[in-house]
């Protein structure tokens, strides 16, 4: 039997790399972790877009389950995403809004274009709550249950599908929970 030899090595090596890509490929990029899921909502406060001068309290959704949206006016995926909030907003489900590094004034004009599904928006133009979320990019979307704890996170496009598999069901057992 012969020893495995130098010119092996290449080979080996080849392969060894192919497992990492195969197993790479599998990985779903829309399930990113979070290390915030299971954490309280980091504490913040940031002016809302349309009313620059009233500041919004992170413990102003507590009480209530909800959906943060993260989204910007340069995000061309938030508006293929627009269309469902606007029919979830209609059914009464209550989203927030957090304008991720956005010039407000294109923010609003984006809102006034796309329609607003919102109860607040609150204007993160440094983007700081949106790196202690743990944001990647626009859109992203975070369940918030009563107690202010995040219990979900999605990065991508929100649509049905996904809403009615995931976070409908999550959203009804939170409602049910005291």
């Amino acid at each position: 039997m012969k020893k495995i030899g130098w010119k092996a090595l290449p080979i080996i090596l080849f392969m060894v790399i192919c497992i990492f890509l195969w197993r790479g490929l599998s990985l779903d990029p829309h399930h990113l972790p979070s290390v915030q899921v299971g954490k309280s909502l980091p504490a913040f406060s940031l002016p809302e877009l349309e009313y620059p001068g009233v500041l919004f309290q992170s413990s102003q959704v507590q009480g209530k389950v909800v959906l943060l949206n993260v989204w910007a006016s340069w995000c061309s995926a938030c508006v293929d995403e627009q269309v469902f909030l606007m029919q979830l907003a209609r059914e009464g489900v209550s989203i927030y809004g957090l304008n991720y590094k956005d010039n407000s004034h294109d923010a609003l004009q984006w809102l006034k274009q796309w329609g607003n599904p919102y109860k607040n928006i609150l204007s993160d133009t440094q983007g700081k709550v949106a790196i202690d979320l743990g944001v990647y990019g626009a859109p992203e979307t975070f369940i918030i249950d009563k107690s202010g704890v995040i219990r979900y996170r999605h990065a991508g496009i929100m649509n049905q599908e996904l809403w009615l598999k995931e976070m409908l069901p999550l959203m009804n057992e939170l409602e049910q929970q005291t």
